[in-house]
């Protein structure tokens, strides 16, 4: 902004503190377009609507008209003002940007499904006796519930339950994941 505007801005507010509402009109309609041209510079992530910081400042240059010295430069005190209360809104929201998951759900990695080998789940069973190996099988690698497994095996399910805990307290010690 050239020295021009920033002594119309400043002859604007004299006249505005000493009571001429049309030019303290005028004042805040210029400041309005300063901050806000500011603050959106400002706001690169979102988050913050640049309209609440012009809001705010208009809002304190109000309250605190009165603390501006009549020689100074009006720009730099309107900045500082715009600044602090950019900073104010950029606390209230916190570190966290709010994002729309569908304009990155492509960028997300999916999960990596951990694999086991038929060959390692061999190793795991092999030590097992007979029953139990049936019993983890049946659970842990098709997948069937208690129920399905003591119908399959003609136990009770409190039977299924015993051989599968032991199984897999088996299985851990040979791990050496007791």
């Amino acid at each position: 902004m050239n020295g021009d505007a920033e002594k119309e801005l400043a002859t604007l507010l004299r006249a505005a503190i000493a009571g001429d509402e049309g030019a303290y009109a005028a004042f805040l309609g210029r400041t309005a377009a300063i901050v806000r041209g500011f603050a959106r510079r400002k706001i690169v992530q979102g988050g913050v609507d640049p309209e609440d910081i012009v809001q705010e400042t208009l809002l304190a240059i109000h309250m605190k008209r009165h603390t501006w010295i009549s020689d100074a430069p009006v720009l730099p005190w309107i900045y500082a003002i715009a600044r602090f209360k950019l900073i104010d809104a950029f606390r209230k929201r916190g570190r966290r940007v709010e994002i729309e998951i569908g304009d990155i759900a492509e960028t997300i990695a999916q999960p990596e499904a951990e694999t086991v080998s038929d060959r390692e789940i061999g190793r795991a069973l092999d030590g097992l006796a007979p029953g139990q190996r049936s019993v983890v099988a049946a659970i842990s690698v098709e997948g069937r519930s208690i129920g399905e497994t003591a119908e399959k095996f003609g136990m009770t399910e409190t039977a299924v339950r015993v051989a599968l805990h032991r199984g897999l307290r088996s299985i851990a010690r040979k791990f050496g994941r007791s």
